[in-house]
């Protein structure tokens, strides 16, 4: 086994979906250094919204207009959950700082503002969002004013059916046709997928085809609906030749996933954090977690690289998210914590952990178990105490939170990791004073 690294990283981010690359993000953003310990394929499943808070209460399933109306109203009512925790300057200047640097890496996003803006989906139901990518953002104006619009889609792409979307909103939206066509040089494939197809798009001639086969079916339409598609690496490049060219907004609407937006976002957090300088260990875990209380520095043992590494830090960060990220785990008679076997605040037995009826719009009890942790976002354990003076918690591994149907998970991930990378911060400057 190699020995721990003897110059520790300031932080060290266990888990690499959006909780953990905000916290790195944010980390290398305070000049500290850090590396960061997962696989990034979580967010293969990304729309590429970010959701601040939609819906508030959950059991109502009310929707906001203002994610800070919204905000103001679960702080009253649930002042324990993890965003009712955080100052509204800071879920602002954590929303912007994560945004500018996906916009540095090439993914664009439109100004973030003050409300929520409603888009569609694949099966033409509305998404409630806060951030949207530049290339979907005229889909939330088409679908305010509701103009002649047309809905294009390539026959074999089965994740998405403009036909679908258009039939749904029938009656909210008269003027919405759509159209199925081939994909050029695809036409003898019988089924297609959308990255693929993204990374045809990103050549020109493929490019010009395709645009020259949707022109004319344009007719009176003010705009024009896609899957989301136009590129990969290029995407921003793709779109603004589909809106030159044809002459009318054209908006991206997500597929179901895996998706090109969650490809592109994950395209563009690795490149910011890279730039940044965080080392990352894609395809590492980490086996064990100890705390040197002498060095004041944690040791993780790290497994799925070549032989085995251990590193050390000063700070960790615990980003692994709930049962698909492996950050908890159930067995038949309790929910665990993975590494440190951390206390997790839950029902009192199983049989409370679900409702009789698996729709109940209020959600079930085991959506909102978690870790508990103090006022500097530390994770406590079983007598309520800090486990580890640096060791912080963030995102979906929290409790009092139930991020899928309130609509917040960005939300979540970006302004808690804010708010315990700023406690990491001050933590170590005070540290390092003393």
């Amino acid at each position: 086994m190699m020995d721990a690294r003897r110059d520790p990283y300031d932080v060290a981010v266990i888990g690499a979906g959006m909780a953990g690359m905000a916290a790195a993000l944010f980390a290398a953003e305070q000049g500290l250094s850090c590396i960061q310990i997962g696989n990034g394929g979580s967010l293969l499943f990304a729309s590429g919204l970010l959701d601040l808070l939609g819906v508030h209460p959950v059991a109502e399933g009310r929707r906001w207009q203002s994610p800070y109306d919204a905000l103001a109203a679960l702080a009253q009512d649930e002042p324990g959950h993890p965003l009712a925790r955080i100052d509204v300057a800071s879920i602002r200047a954590a929303f912007e700082c994560f945004v500018t640097a996906l916009g540095g890496a090439g993914l664009s996003y439109a100004p973030l503002g003050e409300r929520n803006r409603q888009l569609l989906t694949s099966i033409g139901t509305i998404k409630t969002s806060f951030g949207v990518p530049g290339s979907m953002v005229a889909g939330a104006d088409a679908l305010a004013a509701r103009p002649p619009c047309l809905l294009v889609d390539f026959r074999g792409l089965r994740e998405f059916s403009a036909a679908q979307i258009a039939a749904t909103l029938a009656g909210h939206w008269p003027g919405l046709r759509h159209q199925r066509i081939e994909f050029p040089g695809y036409e003898a494939a019988t089924e297609l997928y959308a990255a693929h197809l993204a990374r045809a798009l990103e050549t020109g001639e493929t490019r010009g085809r395709t645009i020259a086969l949707v022109k004319p079916l344009l007719g009176d339409a003010q705009a024009l609906g896609v899957p989301a598609l136009l590129g990969l690496a290029r995407a921003s490049a793709v779109h603004a030749e589909f809106e030159a060219e044809l002459g009318v907004p054209v908006f991206e609407i997500p597929t179901m996933p895996t998706s090109v937006p969650g490809l592109r976002l994950l395209a563009a957090l690795e490149s910011a954090l890279g730039g940044r300088g965080v080392h990352r260990r894609q395809q590492a875990t980490v086996h064990a977690l100890a705390f040197d209380a002498d060095a004041g520095t944690a040791v993780l043992e790290l497994g799925g690289v070549p032989g085995r590494e251990q590193v050390s830090a000063r700070a960790v960060v615990l980003a692994t998210g709930r049962f698909t990220g492996r950050g908890l785990r159930a067995d038949r008679d309790a929910v665990r914590e993975s590494i440190l076997g951390i206390p997790v605040q839950q029902p009192d037995s199983r049989a409370a952990w679900h409702q009789r009826d698996f729709l109940d719009p209020a959600g079930h009890a085991l959506n909102r178990a978690g870790l508990r942790v103090d006022e500097a976002w530390r994770p406590l354990d079983a007598g309520g105490k800090p486990v580890w003076p640096r060791l912080f918690a963030v995102g979906s591994i929290l409790a009092q939170q139930d991020w899928m149907r309130a609509k917040c998970g960005s939300g979540l991930a970006i302004g808690t990791a804010w708010a315990a990378i700023a406690q990491a911060g001050a933590a170590l400057r005070a540290s390092a004073a003393g």
